[in-house]
Protein backbone atom coordinates (compact mmCIF):
# COMPACT_ATOMS: atom_id res chain seq x y z
CA UNK A 1 0.00 0.00 0.00
CA UNK A 2 1.44 3.41 -0.85
CA UNK A 3 0.88 5.75 2.15
CA UNK A 4 2.98 8.54 1.13
CA UNK A 5 1.10 11.80 1.20
CA UNK A 6 0.54 13.84 -2.21
CA UNK A 7 -0.83 16.88 -2.24
CA UNK A 8 -1.19 17.15 -5.72
CA UNK A 9 -4.19 14.71 -5.12
CA UNK A 10 -6.02 17.51 -3.84
CA UNK A 11 -4.93 19.65 -6.82
CA UNK A 12 -6.89 17.88 -9.70
CA UNK A 13 -9.27 20.21 -10.62
CA UNK A 14 -10.33 23.33 -10.48
CA UNK A 15 -14.18 22.48 -8.06
CA UNK A 16 -11.90 20.51 -5.65
CA UNK A 17 -9.63 23.62 -5.55
CA UNK A 18 -12.40 25.74 -5.27
CA UNK A 19 -14.12 23.48 -2.53
CA UNK A 20 -10.87 23.51 -0.09
CA UNK A 21 -8.97 27.30 -1.06
CA UNK A 22 -8.40 28.36 2.94
CA UNK A 23 -8.72 31.95 1.59
CA UNK A 24 -11.62 34.03 0.32
CA UNK A 25 -11.73 37.20 -1.25
CA UNK A 26 -15.64 38.34 -0.73
CA UNK A 27 -16.74 41.63 -2.94
CA UNK A 28 -18.54 42.71 0.53
CA UNK A 29 -14.45 43.20 1.70
CA UNK A 30 -13.78 46.05 -0.85
CA UNK A 31 -14.09 49.61 0.03
CA UNK A 32 -13.96 52.16 -2.99
CA UNK A 33 -11.83 55.20 -2.08
CA UNK A 34 -13.16 58.14 -3.95
CA UNK A 35 -11.71 61.92 -4.43
CA UNK A 36 -14.47 64.67 -4.28
CA UNK A 37 -13.62 68.07 -5.60
CA UNK A 38 -15.19 71.73 -5.48
CA UNK A 39 -17.16 73.14 -8.16
CA UNK A 40 -20.05 71.99 -10.65
CA UNK A 41 -19.37 69.60 -13.67
CA UNK A 42 -15.84 68.23 -13.09
CA UNK A 43 -15.02 64.66 -13.90
CA UNK A 44 -11.35 64.86 -13.86
CA UNK A 45 -9.68 61.45 -14.72
CA UNK A 46 -6.29 61.10 -12.49
CA UNK A 47 -3.60 61.02 -14.55
CA UNK A 48 -2.05 59.11 -11.36
CA UNK A 49 -4.50 57.01 -10.81
CA UNK A 50 -5.89 55.25 -13.95
CA UNK A 51 -9.32 54.87 -13.97
CA UNK A 52 -10.35 57.53 -11.15
CA UNK A 53 -11.62 60.35 -11.04
CA UNK A 54 -11.96 63.59 -9.45
CA UNK A 55 -15.75 64.03 -8.63
CA UNK A 56 -17.80 67.47 -8.12
CA UNK A 57 -21.01 66.67 -6.00
CA UNK A 58 -23.33 66.96 -8.60
CA UNK A 59 -21.08 64.53 -11.36
CA UNK A 60 -20.44 62.62 -8.50
CA UNK A 61 -24.79 61.54 -8.66
CA UNK A 62 -24.04 59.40 -12.18
CA UNK A 63 -21.00 57.77 -10.17
CA UNK A 64 -23.14 56.76 -6.98
CA UNK A 65 -26.03 55.34 -8.91
CA UNK A 66 -23.54 53.08 -10.84
CA UNK A 67 -21.88 52.31 -7.29
CA UNK A 68 -25.62 50.90 -6.02
CA UNK A 69 -26.09 48.81 -9.00
CA UNK A 70 -23.10 47.19 -8.99
CA UNK A 71 -23.50 46.42 -5.39
CA UNK A 72 -20.49 48.57 -3.72
CA UNK A 73 -20.71 48.04 -0.24
CA UNK A 74 -18.49 50.94 0.64
CA UNK A 75 -16.59 54.04 0.29
CA UNK A 76 -14.03 55.72 1.77
CA UNK A 77 -14.35 59.68 0.64
CA UNK A 78 -11.26 62.38 0.39
CA UNK A 79 -11.88 66.00 0.27
CA UNK A 80 -10.89 68.74 -2.47
CA UNK A 81 -11.71 72.27 -1.49
CA UNK A 82 -11.48 75.01 -3.56
CA UNK A 83 -9.60 77.24 -1.01
CA UNK A 84 -7.06 76.55 1.39
CA UNK A 85 -5.77 78.12 5.11
CA UNK A 86 -3.10 77.48 7.70
CA UNK A 87 -6.00 75.77 9.55
CA UNK A 88 -7.45 73.53 6.54
CA UNK A 89 -11.03 75.22 7.62
CA UNK A 90 -13.11 73.89 4.68
CA UNK A 91 -12.78 70.80 6.42
CA UNK A 92 -14.70 71.49 9.44
CA UNK A 93 -17.49 73.42 6.83
CA UNK A 94 -20.76 71.92 7.35
CA UNK A 95 -21.73 72.60 3.42
CA UNK A 96 -18.04 71.11 2.61
CA UNK A 97 -16.88 68.83 -0.30
CA UNK A 98 -16.97 65.82 1.63
CA UNK A 99 -20.01 66.96 3.26
CA UNK A 100 -21.59 67.64 0.10
CA UNK A 101 -21.32 63.67 -1.05
CA UNK A 102 -21.77 62.39 1.90
CA UNK A 103 -25.47 63.58 1.13
CA UNK A 104 -25.73 62.75 -2.05
CA UNK A 105 -25.07 59.09 -0.99
CA UNK A 106 -27.49 59.05 1.60
CA UNK A 107 -29.95 59.98 -1.23
CA UNK A 108 -29.16 58.08 -3.87
CA UNK A 109 -27.25 55.14 -2.30
CA UNK A 110 -28.59 55.30 1.46
CA UNK A 111 -27.65 51.57 1.94
CA UNK A 112 -24.13 52.22 1.48
CA UNK A 113 -21.43 52.37 4.23
CA UNK A 114 -19.87 55.90 3.81
CA UNK A 115 -16.57 55.90 5.49
CA UNK A 116 -15.07 59.65 5.92
CA UNK A 117 -11.36 60.18 5.44
CA UNK A 118 -10.97 62.77 8.35
CA UNK A 119 -7.76 64.90 8.10
CA UNK A 120 -6.22 67.87 6.94
CA UNK A 121 -3.60 67.74 4.18
CA UNK A 122 -6.10 68.35 1.95
CA UNK A 123 -7.08 71.50 3.35
CA UNK A 124 -3.94 73.38 4.31
CA UNK A 125 -1.91 75.32 2.12
CA UNK A 126 1.19 74.33 3.68
CA UNK A 127 0.24 70.57 3.15
CA UNK A 128 0.87 68.85 6.31
CA UNK A 129 -1.74 67.20 8.60
CA UNK A 130 -3.15 69.65 10.91
CA UNK A 131 -2.02 73.19 12.16
CA UNK A 132 1.43 73.90 12.44
CA UNK A 133 4.15 74.36 15.54
CA UNK A 134 5.07 78.32 15.55
CA UNK A 135 8.43 77.07 13.61
CA UNK A 136 6.14 75.87 10.90
CA UNK A 137 7.86 73.18 10.55
CA UNK A 138 5.63 70.83 12.39
CA UNK A 139 2.52 69.90 13.63
CA UNK A 140 0.87 71.05 16.68
CA UNK A 141 -0.50 68.16 18.04
CA UNK A 142 -2.74 69.73 20.77
CA UNK A 143 -4.43 72.40 18.32
CA UNK A 144 -4.84 69.82 15.92
CA UNK A 145 -6.97 67.48 17.91
CA UNK A 146 -9.61 70.60 18.87
CA UNK A 147 -9.90 70.82 14.74
CA UNK A 148 -10.41 66.73 13.95
CA UNK A 149 -13.04 66.65 17.01
CA UNK A 150 -15.06 69.55 14.80
CA UNK A 151 -14.23 68.03 11.55
CA UNK A 152 -15.68 64.74 13.25
CA UNK A 153 -18.76 66.28 14.06
CA UNK A 154 -19.52 67.79 10.62
CA UNK A 155 -19.38 64.62 8.83
CA UNK A 156 -21.52 63.09 11.22
CA UNK A 157 -23.92 65.65 10.97
CA UNK A 158 -23.93 65.33 7.05
CA UNK A 159 -24.58 61.71 7.46
CA UNK A 160 -20.99 59.76 7.72
CA UNK A 161 -21.52 56.21 8.85
CA UNK A 162 -17.83 55.72 10.07
CA UNK A 163 -15.14 58.48 10.62
CA UNK A 164 -11.19 57.41 9.59
CA UNK A 165 -9.11 59.69 11.25
CA UNK A 166 -5.83 59.43 8.85
CA UNK A 167 -3.43 61.81 10.96
CA UNK A 168 -1.15 59.64 12.84
CA UNK A 169 -1.88 62.95 15.77
CA UNK A 170 -1.32 61.60 19.12
CA UNK A 171 -4.94 61.37 21.28
CA UNK A 172 -6.84 61.44 18.10
CA UNK A 173 -9.46 59.33 18.84
CA UNK A 174 -10.01 60.13 22.42
CA UNK A 175 -10.65 63.61 21.28
CA UNK A 176 -12.66 62.21 18.38
CA UNK A 177 -14.74 60.14 20.51
CA UNK A 178 -15.19 63.03 23.02
CA UNK A 179 -16.80 65.66 20.61
CA UNK A 180 -18.39 62.86 18.82
CA UNK A 181 -19.99 61.43 22.15
CA UNK A 182 -20.79 65.11 23.28
CA UNK A 183 -22.58 66.18 19.92
CA UNK A 184 -24.73 63.16 20.49
CA UNK A 185 -23.08 61.08 17.87
CA UNK A 186 -22.32 58.15 20.07
CA UNK A 187 -23.58 55.62 17.68
CA UNK A 188 -20.69 56.68 15.16
CA UNK A 189 -17.37 53.99 15.25
CA UNK A 190 -14.03 55.41 14.34
CA UNK A 191 -12.12 53.56 12.17
CA UNK A 192 -8.70 54.27 13.49
CA UNK A 193 -5.68 54.70 10.67
CA UNK A 194 -3.68 53.53 13.71
CA UNK A 195 0.12 51.59 11.91
CA UNK A 196 0.03 54.15 9.21
CA UNK A 197 3.84 54.76 7.62
CA UNK A 198 5.60 57.22 6.26
CA UNK A 199 5.59 55.66 3.47
CA UNK A 200 6.96 56.48 -0.38
CA UNK A 201 4.04 54.68 -1.62
CA UNK A 202 1.61 57.82 -1.49
CA UNK A 203 2.92 59.46 -4.59
CA UNK A 204 -0.03 59.09 -7.07
CA UNK A 205 -2.95 60.02 -3.76
CA UNK A 206 -1.04 62.94 -3.42
CA UNK A 207 -1.22 64.12 -6.74
CA UNK A 208 -4.95 63.30 -7.03
CA UNK A 209 -5.70 64.60 -3.64
CA UNK A 210 -3.47 67.74 -4.28
CA UNK A 211 -1.68 67.36 -0.52
CA UNK A 212 2.19 68.23 -1.55
CA UNK A 213 4.22 69.44 1.01
CA UNK A 214 5.37 73.47 0.97
CA UNK A 215 8.21 72.20 3.34
CA UNK A 216 9.02 69.42 5.95
CA UNK A 217 8.08 65.78 5.91
CA UNK A 218 5.18 63.96 7.73
CA UNK A 219 7.92 61.92 9.32
CA UNK A 220 7.37 63.09 12.96
CA UNK A 221 3.96 61.85 12.87
CA UNK A 222 4.00 59.46 10.46
CA UNK A 223 5.22 55.50 11.74
CA UNK A 224 8.81 54.80 10.24
CA UNK A 225 8.79 51.81 7.65
CA UNK A 226 11.74 50.72 9.25
CA UNK A 227 9.77 49.41 12.68
CA UNK A 228 7.85 46.41 13.26
CA UNK A 229 6.93 46.64 16.64
CA UNK A 230 5.94 50.25 17.16
CA UNK A 231 2.76 49.21 15.03
CA UNK A 232 1.47 47.25 18.20
CA UNK A 233 2.03 49.98 20.48
CA UNK A 234 0.55 52.12 18.61
CA UNK A 235 -2.41 49.80 17.90
CA UNK A 236 -2.87 49.26 21.67
CA UNK A 237 -2.87 52.98 21.98
CA UNK A 238 -6.12 53.62 19.66
CA UNK A 239 -8.11 50.51 21.58
CA UNK A 240 -7.58 51.96 24.96
CA UNK A 241 -8.81 55.54 23.33
CA UNK A 242 -12.05 54.27 21.92
CA UNK A 243 -11.18 53.12 18.58
CA UNK A 244 -13.78 50.46 17.07
CA UNK A 245 -11.83 49.27 14.05
CA UNK A 246 -7.69 49.55 13.36
CA UNK A 247 -5.87 49.93 9.65
CA UNK A 248 -2.91 49.43 8.64
CA UNK A 249 -1.55 51.62 6.07
CA UNK A 250 0.34 50.21 3.00
CA UNK A 251 -1.24 47.15 3.08
CA UNK A 252 0.87 44.81 0.30
CA UNK A 253 4.28 45.79 1.20
CA UNK A 254 3.14 45.33 5.25
CA UNK A 255 2.06 41.63 4.88
CA UNK A 256 3.52 41.11 8.37
CA UNK A 257 2.42 43.95 10.26
CA UNK A 258 -1.40 43.20 9.25
CA UNK A 259 -0.45 39.53 10.68
CA UNK A 260 0.80 41.24 13.67
CA UNK A 261 -1.81 43.23 14.62
CA UNK A 262 -4.61 41.10 13.79
CA UNK A 263 -2.67 38.35 16.03
CA UNK A 264 -1.75 40.77 19.02
CA UNK A 265 -5.76 42.49 18.77
CA UNK A 266 -8.27 39.77 17.37
CA UNK A 267 -11.34 41.28 18.79
CA UNK A 268 -10.85 44.45 16.79
CA UNK A 269 -11.86 44.39 12.88
CA UNK A 270 -9.01 45.35 11.05
CA UNK A 271 -8.73 47.32 7.57
CA UNK A 272 -5.65 47.23 5.36
CA UNK A 273 -5.29 49.87 3.04
CA UNK A 274 -3.78 48.90 -0.60
CA UNK A 275 -2.54 52.55 -1.09
CA UNK A 276 -2.11 54.30 -4.32
CA UNK A 277 1.53 53.38 -5.04
CA UNK A 278 0.65 49.94 -4.92
CA UNK A 279 -2.41 50.24 -7.66
CA UNK A 280 -0.33 52.22 -9.59
CA UNK A 281 2.54 49.80 -9.72
CA UNK A 282 0.32 46.86 -10.48
CA UNK A 283 -1.20 49.24 -13.70
CA UNK A 284 1.70 50.41 -14.99
CA UNK A 285 3.46 46.89 -15.46
CA UNK A 286 0.00 45.91 -16.60
CA UNK A 287 0.47 48.27 -19.50
CA UNK A 288 3.51 47.56 -20.22
CA UNK A 289 2.27 44.19 -20.69
CA UNK A 290 4.11 42.38 -18.11
CA UNK A 291 1.53 41.01 -16.13
CA UNK A 292 -2.01 40.04 -16.35
CA UNK A 293 -3.45 42.74 -14.33
CA UNK A 294 -6.62 41.43 -12.95
CA UNK A 295 -4.82 38.06 -11.79
CA UNK A 296 -2.44 39.95 -10.07
CA UNK A 297 -4.33 42.46 -8.20
CA UNK A 298 -6.77 39.54 -7.53
CA UNK A 299 -3.29 37.67 -6.02
CA UNK A 300 -2.57 40.66 -4.09
CA UNK A 301 -6.25 41.24 -2.16
CA UNK A 302 -6.35 38.01 -1.75
CA UNK A 303 -3.00 38.12 0.31
CA UNK A 304 -3.97 40.89 2.37
CA UNK A 305 -6.87 38.93 3.21
CA UNK A 306 -4.55 35.81 3.80
CA UNK A 307 -2.76 37.97 6.27
CA UNK A 308 -5.35 38.56 8.59
CA UNK A 309 -7.70 42.01 6.92
CA UNK A 310 -11.26 41.43 7.37
CA UNK A 311 -11.68 44.03 4.61
CA UNK A 312 -9.38 46.13 2.29
CA UNK A 313 -9.58 50.11 1.11
CA UNK A 314 -8.46 49.36 -2.64
CA UNK A 315 -9.00 51.69 -6.01
CA UNK A 316 -9.33 48.08 -7.80
CA UNK A 317 -13.09 47.69 -5.85
CA UNK A 318 -15.07 47.68 -8.61
CA UNK A 319 -13.11 45.96 -11.09
CA UNK A 320 -12.68 42.99 -8.86
CA UNK A 321 -16.28 43.26 -7.84
CA UNK A 322 -16.72 42.20 -11.18
CA UNK A 323 -14.68 39.04 -10.69
CA UNK A 324 -16.20 37.84 -7.63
Amino acid sequence: MNLIQRPRRLRQNASLRRLLQETRLHSDDLVLPLFICAGRGIRQPIASLPGHYQWSSDELISEVKALRDLGVLGVMLFGIPDSKDALGSEACNDNGVVQQAVRVFKEYYPQCLVMTDLCFCEYTDHGHCGALTASGLDVDNDRTLELLGQQAVSHARAGADVIAPSGMIDGMVAAIRMALDDEGFSHIPILSYAVKYSSALYGPFRLAAQTTLQQGDRKTYQMDPANRFEALKEANIDIAEGADMLMVKPAHTYLDIIRDVKEKFPMLPLAAYHVSGEYAMIKAAAAQGSIDEMAVALEVLTAIKRAGADFIITYYAKEIRNLL
